[in-house]
């Protein structure tokens, strides 16, 4: 699929109507407290043009960190107060994770929120990096930043649904594995959505 063809699929995805997603979707017996609150944050799932069409950035987050060490994960964060909205947030935390210029995306949209098992409310921003762009990971936070080809991630053949215990309980979670980098949970949930519509 040619890059143009990538983007116009990119485009009619987010233009769909689809509900929202949640860690729980595969786990419909997890009783959620009708009073809990969602932290509201951003996180931004910037395509990158290649020879091949276009590649999605995606980083492994530092193993020294508090919550999901090591895990791949897209640039993003919980909205602060200086950010406007979700996209803001999205766009600031790429900056700062990832040194990608704010101005060097082009914000295609957004696709409906998704709940996390942590207790945020993810707002999933889609780009293209349209200008310069060299990756450098901030030490404290990220790992490793890395692409993954878009014929992989907008694929749901990929997804395969897997399980652990957690808290108790058994857990069932969306995979993407893609080489070394076990792309799961609330991530692969995210993709795997948008997957279902870039190929309707």
């Amino acid at each position: 699929m040619a890059t143009s063809e990538q983007v116009a699929a990119l485009r009619r995805a987010i233009a769909a109507d689809r509900d929202a997603s949640s860690d729980f979707d595969l786990n419909p017996d997890t009783v959620l407290p009708p009073t809990r609150k969602l932290r509201p944050a951003g996180v931004l799932a910037a395509f990158v043009e290649s020879g091949d069409g276009l590649d999605l950035v995606l980083t492994k987050r530092s193993s020294r960190l508090k919550h999901h060490p090591g895990q791949i994960a897209f640039p993003g964060g919980k909205v602060d107060p200086v950010d406007a909205d979700e996209v803001a947030a999205a766009l600031r935390e790429a900056h700062e994770e990832v040194a990608l210029d704010p101005q060097a995306v082009q914000v295609l949209g957004t696709l409906p929120p998704h709940e996390t098992v942590t207790g945020f409310l993810v707002t999933p921003v889609i780009g293209l990096v349209t200008g310069p762009f060299t990756p450098r990971p901030e030490p404290g936070e990220v790992e490793e930043v890395f692409t993954v080809p878009f014929a992989h991630v907008m694929n749901p053949a990929r997804y395969s649904v897997q399980g652990r215990r957690w808290r108790g309980q058994r857990r069932l979670y969306y995979t993407a594995p893609f080489g070394p980098y076990y792309i799961w949970g609330a991530t692969a949930r995210m993709l795997r959505g948008l997957a279902e519509q870039v190929q309707a």
